[in-house]
């Protein structure tokens, strides 16, 4: 790698850490385009197991963040993330067979899907107080695994830490704040990129160098959208906006290079 291509990955870095930070979400999409399009990986499988990596990395320390300021339901989280570890260890293996063009077309659209049921149900306020305890296991136990084993397969397949689907899983299955949901969803990217990112490195899918890179640059960006998201919390609606905003504007453009890729 040469020196402009270690700047791009540190830049491309710092971008995930701002958006994992912000939205909880939405990293390791970037992450792919932006090692093929911007730091010029060659093979969008090394992309898609660095990627994986480094945003692993990247929304554990930005985890922290969110624990600190009180945003992670722990309980809720990891049984969400337990369920899904298992379905990310059987995702990433198909995932690794697929053609990953055809894949990222095919995630596009379920953003945008997501996006549009994002802005239908944009209320940022939730139930605070839901908790997961001894009482409360029965009703809410089976919602968190049946979501996150279906979320954790999803982002494995398409390679990803699956933000943009733990979020939307989350809510659905505890109507939490989405604040609480965003922090307690990187409990989860965090798990679901390692174990994706483990599967790729085993087959010697991982550009180590690269991934530390987008690391050192994630910590520089996950400050800034902390503080952002921290103010953006306190306004009604305006990070489930930004969320869905996001989110469709990704997946847009993922649909018009997926589109792209296959007429050409």
């Amino acid at each position: 790698m040469t020196f402009s291509s270690d700047l791009l990955g540190l830049f491309s870095g710092s971008l995930i850490g701002f958006v994992l930070r912000l939205i909880g979400g939405g990293g390791s999409v970037l992450a792919t385009p932006l090692l093929v399009y911007l730091v010029g990986v060659q093979s969008p499988h090394v992309a898609i197991g660095t990627g994986a990596l480094a945003v692993a990395a990247s929304a554990f320390v930005n985890l922290i963040g969110h624990w600190r300021a009180g945003n992670v339901k722990w309980p809720c989280a990891l049984l969400f993330a337990a369920s899904g570890i298992v379905g990310a260890s059987l995702g990433s293996t198909l995932g690794k067979h697929f053609d990953g063009q055809k894949l990222l077309l095919l995630f596009g659209i379920v953003m945008i899907l997501i996006a549009a049921q994002m802005l239908r149900t944009r209320s940022a306020e939730g139930n605070a107080a839901i908790r997961l305890n001894s009482e409360t296991a029965r009703k809410l136990g089976p919602p968190r695994i049946g979501y996150g084993f279906a979320v954790g397969a999803l982002s494995g397949f398409f390679g990803i830490g699956g933000g943009f689907l733990v979020v939307p899983g989350i809510l659905a299955a505890t109507r939490m704040p989405l604040i609480a949901a965003i922090g307690s969803s990187l409990v989860s990217v965090t798990l679901f990129g390692a174990t994706t990112a483990a599967n790729y490195a085993f087959s010697g899918l991982v550009d180590w160098r690269l991934a530390a890179l987008f690391l050192a640059g994630g910590v520089v960006g996950g400050v800034v959208g902390g503080r952002l998201a921290v103010r953006l919390s306190k306004k009604k609606q305006a990070l489930s906006l930004i969320f869905a905003a996001v989110v469709a504007t990704v997946g847009c453009y993922v649909v018009y290079r997926g589109i792209l890729n296959l007429i050409g």
